[in-house]
Order: C-alpha cells, then sequence, then structure tokens
C-alpha cells in the first residue's frame, strides 16, 4: 500500500493531480481542500494517501492533512458511501463544519453535499458521531488567541483551520513569517509559506 507521496507537480485540477516521483507520474484524486493549498506547477508536493483497491483497479487519494485522510477513511466506510461520496463532502464542508454537522446531527448541513441526501446524512451523523471528534480538536479559535491579525493573514489562519490545523501553530507560524519577511506576500503563497513553517516543525 502506498501511504503517502512526494514529488513534483506535473499536472493539477480540482478534482485530481499528477505527482512525478522519480520519473513515475501517479494519479491522485484529491478534495477541493488539498487543491487550494497545492503549490504551483513543477514545484515539491507532498500528500498523504490513501490506496483504494477496486476489482478493475488500484486508486489513489490523496490529502494534505492527516485529518482529510481520517475523514475519507471513516466516509468510506459507511455503506453507501464510496470514493467519490466522501471526496465531495470534503470538498463541500470545512473540516470543523463537518465535525459540527455529524456532531449535532445537523442532517440538512449534510445533505447540502452533492450526491448526499437526507438518509445518506443521516447514516453519516449516525454511525461517526462518537468517531469524528479526533479530526479536528480545535474546530473554533480560542479567545485568547484573539490578537489582531490584518486581513489576509485572518484569511489564511481561516483557510489552514479549515484543513485541519491548530490555530495555536497557524498563528504563531504567522507571527514567525511576520519577523522574518515584513512584507506580506498574496494569500497563496502566505499560506504556502505558513505550511512549510509547520512541516519544518
Amino acid at each position: 500500500m502506498i501511504a503517502s507521496l512526494t514529488g513534483r507537480l506535473a499536472f493539477k485540477a480540482p478534482s485530481h493531480i499528477t505527482l512525478d516521483v522519480q520519473g513515475v507520474g501517479y494519479e491522485v484524486f484529491i478534495p477541493l481542500s488539498t487543491f487550494y493549498a497545492l503549490p504551483d506547477l513543477n514545484e515539491s508536493a507532498s500528500l498523504s494517501i490513501h490506496t483504494h483497491l477496486r476489482d478493475d483497479a488500484i486508486q489513489l487519494f490523496g490529502f494534505l492533512t492527516s485529518h482529510e485522510k481520517d475523514a475519507f477513511i471513516l466516509l468510506t466506510g459507511i455503506s453507501g458511501i464510496g470514493p467519490k461520496l466522501a471526496l465531495s463532502v470534503l470538498s463541500s464542508l470545512s473540516m470543523p463544519d463537518f465535525v459540527s454537522a455529524v456532531q449535532t446531527g445537523d442532517i440538512d448541513k449534510l445533505a447540502t453535499v452533492p450526491g448526499i441526501g437526507k438518509k445518506s446524512a443521516g447514516r453519516i451523523a449516525l454511525e461517526l458521531k462518537d468517531k469524528v471528534e479526533r479530526l479536528h480538536p480545535a474546530a473554533t479559535i480560542p479567545h485568547s488567541l484573539s490578537e489582531p491579525l490584518d486581513r489576509l493573514q485572518e484569511d489564511a489562519l481561516s483557510a489552514l483551520v479549515n484543513l485541519g490545523y491548530r490555530p495555536a501553530e497557524v498563528k504563531e507560524a504567522l507571527k514567525r513569517l511576520a519577523r522574518s519577511h515584513p512584507n506580506t506576500p498574496p494569500l497563496k503563497d502566505l499560506i504556502k509559506d505558513v505550511l512549510k513553517d509547520l512541516a519544518q516543525g
């Protein structure tokens, strides 16, 4: 089983990418949350991989965070929820919204996902209610972290929290970057810089 891949981002689209790993191109299906945080083409990208075995094919599904991957595995473990629908859920709802909807039994929220009807939404809420807490332990930003950020930093913080990162660690990374790079880059580059900072520990 392939658990992770790191390689050159040779192609990207909202639904899938091609990672060139030492000359071998891997097609990897992704949710929108992962797509929005990808680097530019030909840059290096690392994804956590879930290998899905079918009778006629082996499919790879990639995620930037372990929270997304865990949510995908939980969803595909439900009868009637295949990989395509699981990706649809992760593309339509942020991790905090997904966790909140499941924990509160918000069937209407879950049913806004394309392909998920009220019956499937009810099954998701019932089967995952006691399993989703670990997916996003910090779904909200604590008041103690409410020191002012500029608008761009707030947008980056929100995007990365939705990907499953803890608000505290993201805010600390933003502070470090602000000290080392006084001129704030565009949002896409700022998110990439924060991800690199977090990866370095």
